[in-house]
């Protein structure tokens, strides 16, 4: 199985800007655990993930004054929608985390989560909610 056959394809972006209180919010609400960062005075493409805004806050940060660019992982890892889970699950190992921005050539496709690759190698893939 494939990256794309696992992927969710509706991203939540924010951008450099967002406070992380507001980014939370957005995750919440759409119940994922990362959100891309895209910055269009740079080109640049990040991701923030749960786990940084816990960090933050965590540390005595004040998530109404802190913005998304100060916490955006920069040294993102890249996944191709082509690349099988395995690729995939192997790159998360290696880095160290849980989601991977799924681009093709320059373009953002979608964002591939542990728990997507966990939900398409279960055999009761359709009885796990979303």
């Amino acid at each position: 199985m494939l990256v794309r056959d696992a992927m969710s394809t509706v991203v939540l972006t924010i951008g450099p800007a967002h406070t992380l209180r507001q980014a939370a919010h957005l995750m919440s609400a759409r119940r994922v655990g990362a959100a891309v960062v895209l910055d269009p005075e740079t080109c640049g493409v990040g991701i923030l993930t749960e786990r940084d805004v816990l960090d933050a806050v965590g540390s005595g940060l004040d998530p109404d004054h802190e913005h998304a660019h100060a916490h955006t992982t920069g040294d993102v890892v890249f996944a191709a929608p082509q690349w099988t889970l395995d690729e995939a699950a192997a790159a998360m190992l290696r880095g160290n985390f849980r989601h991977l921005v799924v681009l093709e050539g320059r373009d953002l496709v979608g964002v591939v989560s542990v728990r997507d690759i966990v939900r398409c190698w279960s055999p009761e893939r359709t009885a796990v909610p979303a």
